[in-house]
């Protein structure tokens, strides 16, 4: 990598094309398009460019591995979501041409009416059999799979009971929906009992978590919420975006972690955008489920069909996934690394026991500079703030990959130790 240089990119310029100018205020108002909520952001934007510091939107303009592109300078990536290090794979790149040769680069419709092709079908049977259910149905996005699953299925007389650190998409699902929302403490199941024996009551009741947990890199209690969804009579559901492929042996995520068979879990969703190096998500489920989903998700009936390209890259990212299981224990090897070797500088990790490790720093400014520092030195690392997070715990948000070399993780610690001096 390079060494530290004023010249490395920063994203001030790109984005904005010099909005921010030194002094410049706004009078946001109450009835207006942008009301007062518009001012944390103007003005939390407008610090970060004065200090060449606004750490968000860096256009990359190559990516390949641990390594990308920006503004003309190699940086390495410690914040991607390519566990697997598939990004770029020749099967999977030649995959997806083909298919574009063979069905264009859209399907024209929705999957209701004419959007659906041959390789949908075989894709959600390819996700069913890795996940170890009856069937799947894929979505243009994780956030849309669980947007329409939770839309789909339940209702005002239904009430959800959700671990206070779950993703947001699957908040804004329970909003839309109209549920009952109760939270309980993170990864607390006393918490979830004492919430369930609380709640008012409902027709049915939902137990969500998040296979792991996508800004603290842990993994949810699921043998304690399989228990208690059973004590209480409760429906179990069970978010895998950041556990496929990444926990187990194979990668089947969470249930395969724990020994614990899929069906003790009522619903599954996951990402194909992260371990599966494509876009979209999926919901594994019961062959009923699926079919009612299919005439009452209005995600999948009122969105355009993933692109052929798309799915086809999904086909071959599992079948590598099922071949080269060796990904998944290098993955979590190199997790552990440099884990350890953070914590052993003295730094905060927090909860991670995953490919997710959290550099807590606490300060939002500090961390937005931290962050510039790691890029003056051709390291990118996401800081992620309020309110992704609580205020008070911002934090950088380091993810590793099965791609990532020991040399490469050594020279993340190296200036790590700098940088704490």
């Amino acid at each position: 990598m390079e060494q530290e240089t004023k010249v490395f990119p920063s994203s001030s310029g790109h984005m904005f094309q010099n909005y921010f100018t030194p002094g410049r205020s706004w009078s946001f108002k109450k009835n207006g398009l942008l009301d007062a909520r518009a001012r944390r952001i103007f003005e939390t934007t407008a610090l970060g460019c004065a200090a060449d510091a606004y750490p968000f939107h860096m256009p990359l303009e190559a990516k390949a591995g641990p390594c990308v592109q920006a503004d003309g300078h190699q940086m390495l990536m410690m914040s991607s979501y390519d566990y697997l290090g598939l990004i770029g794979h020749p099967r999977i790149d030649k995959a997806a041409q083909e298919a574009i040769h063979r069905y264009g680069t859209s399907t024209s419709g929705a999957r209701l009416l004419t959007g659906t092709l041959d390789i949908h079908n075989e894709v959600e049977r390819d996700l069913a059999a890795y996940k170890g259910t009856e069937a799947a149905l894929t979505f243009s996005s994780g956030y849309m799979a669980n947007l329409g699953l939770i839309t789909g299925l339940f209702g005002p007389s239904d009430r959800i009971i959700i671990d206070a650190l779950c993703h947001r998409s699957l908040l804004d699902a329970c909003k839309m929906a109209g549920v009952q929302v109760q939270r309980f403490r993170h990864n607390d199941p006393e918490s979830l009992r004492e919430e369930i024996k609380k709640g008012p009551p409902a027709n049915r009741t939902v137990i969500i978590s998040d296979g792991v947990f996508s800004m603290d890199g842990d993994i949810c209690c699921l043998p304690d919420l399989i228990a208690i969804k059973k004590e209480f009579g409760c429906f179990l559901f069970i978010d895998e975006a950041h556990a496929s492929g990444v926990l187990g042996l194979t990668g089947r995520g969470t249930d395969e972690h724990f020994g614990i068979d899929t069906s003790e879990v009522d619903l599954w969703s996951g990402s194909l955008a992260k371990s599966i190096p494509s876009v979209g998500g999926f919901v594994a489920c019961s062959q009923e489920v699926a079919i009612f989903l299919q005439h009452a998700s209005s995600p999948y009936i009122f969105s355009a069909a993933m692109a052929a390209s798309a799915v086809a890259a999904i086909s071959e990212g599992l079948a590598i996934l099922k071949e080269e299981p060796q990904r998944v224990a290098r993955l979590k090897d190199n997790g552990d690394y440099l884990r350890t070797g953070l914590q052993s500088l003295g730094y905060n990790t927090g909860l991670s026991d995953t490919a997710i490790i959290p550099v807590v720093l606490h300060d939002e400014i500090q961390t937005a500079v931290f962050a510039r520092k790691l890029r003056n030195h051709g390291i990118i690392a996401a800081p992620v703030m309020f309110p992704a997070v609580a205020q008070g715990v911002a934090r950088l948000r380091l993810c590793v990959t099965a791609a990532h070399t020991r040399e490469q993780l050594d020279f993340v610690l190296d200036v790590f130790r700098q940088l704490a001096n």
